[in-house]
């Protein structure tokens, strides 16, 4: 099931068609369960043999550290041998079966491993556990659908730690709400949307990590589920929109290189987006405007270079950046209408 691509007015990047999560197009998609051990070898994440080899600096160059590059076997040609980064004398690598040797522990707790891949050139490797507690709002109305998965990340250059995210899609549209809950419509309390895994190699230990992830995924998920029932049940007038609207993308305050013109398109866009097929039947009400905007961030944005990595792993939610503009867009949502 491909992406059909579509280029707006405004040059920006359309995701459109049979939309999914952005991770499948990132990765391998396993149709059947598979172990943690199968899931490795179909995405092509086994025997990568991550490596420390010293650095060595040319003639004249001297150093009072120690640096080594972080290299692998490449997966798919197993006589080329990629540079993944360069790190310091404290690095240690990890395979990424060790990476993921808890991952069986999740199956046994109700997931399934849906995706996995690398992105980056290998320094980025991820893979999605799709769970069984999915989420309909007002089910005898709206009926909007949302699926949740826990997606775990890391790097092989440093960059980050082993992370766990809790991320509910939205089924229509397939957009990813990464939000950290807390003091918004209808949410109470503060939990985790993500969080760093302690890299255990004991039986034990893997057990125990397992444990600690669903049980704040569960814990997330009930807040989630609060959150949104109360959003979906919170009517926003055209008013409260356009002002949610303004107060998210101020206009600029003078015309310099067509910034009106770019203001105006996004904001035609939001609202295009906002009645359009993949929100109609939410419009009119604070969960609506929330997607609206969010949606706007995962599948309308312009592709540098023509590279599509870079937003695919936006809207999979390997993106902290873009994490932090759909809680500051939700934080927006919330202080018009409650005041929050």
């Amino acid at each position: 099931m491909a992406h059909e691509l579509e280029i707006g007015a405004n040059g920006e990047v359309a995701f459109a068609s049979l939309r999914e999560p952005a991770w499948h197009k990132l990765g391998t998609v396993f149709e059947d369960e598979v172990s943690t051990k199968d899931m490795l070898k179909l995405a092509h994440l086994d025997n990568w043999n991550v490596r420390l080899e010293e650095l060595t600096f040319p003639e004249g160059y001297v150093s009072d550290k120690t640096n080594y590059f972080v290299c692998r076997t490449n997966p798919f040609d197993k006589t080329q041998n990629d540079v993944l980064g360069v790190v310091g004398e404290r690095y240690h690598t990890m395979q990424n079966e060790d990476l993921f040797t808890f991952g069986d522990n999740l199956l046994d707790g109700g997931g399934r491993w849906e995706t996995a891949g690398s992105i980056k050139g290998g320094r980025v490797v991820f893979g999605s556990l799709a769970l069984d507690n999915d989420i309909t709002l007002d089910p005898n109305g709206r009926a909007d659908k949302i699926e949740n998965y826990l997606l775990i990340n890391t790097s092989h250059d440093g960059s980050i730690s082993i992370m766990a995210s809790i991320t509910p899609v939205r089924v229509v549209c397939a957009n990813t709400l990464n939000l950290a809950l807390g003091g918004g419509i209808g949410s109470n309390r503060k939990v985790k949307q993500s969080f760093k895994i302690r890299h255990t190699q004991t039986a034990e230990g893997r057990v125990q990590v397992a444990r600690e992830a669903l049980g704040l995924a569960q814990t997330y998920l009930d807040e989630f589920s609060v959150m949104a029932n109360a959003m979906i049940e919170t009517d926003v007038t055209k008013a409260e929109f356009d002002k949610i609207v303004a107060l998210a993308y101020p206009a600029p305050e003078k015309d310099s290189k067509g910034s009106f013109k770019k203001h105006n398109d996004k904001v035609d866009l939001i609202n295009d987006i906002y009645v359009g097929q993949y929100n109609d039947t939410i419009s009119g009400t604070a969960w609506g405007t929330l997607n609206a905007l969010t949606e706007r961030l995962d599948w309308y944005r312009t592709a540098r270079g023509g590279n599509n990595e870079s937003i695919l792993a936006g809207a999979s939610g390997l993106d902290p950046a873009l994490n932090a503009e759909k809680n500051r867009l939700a934080r927006i949502v919330a202080t018009v209408l409650v005041g929050a």
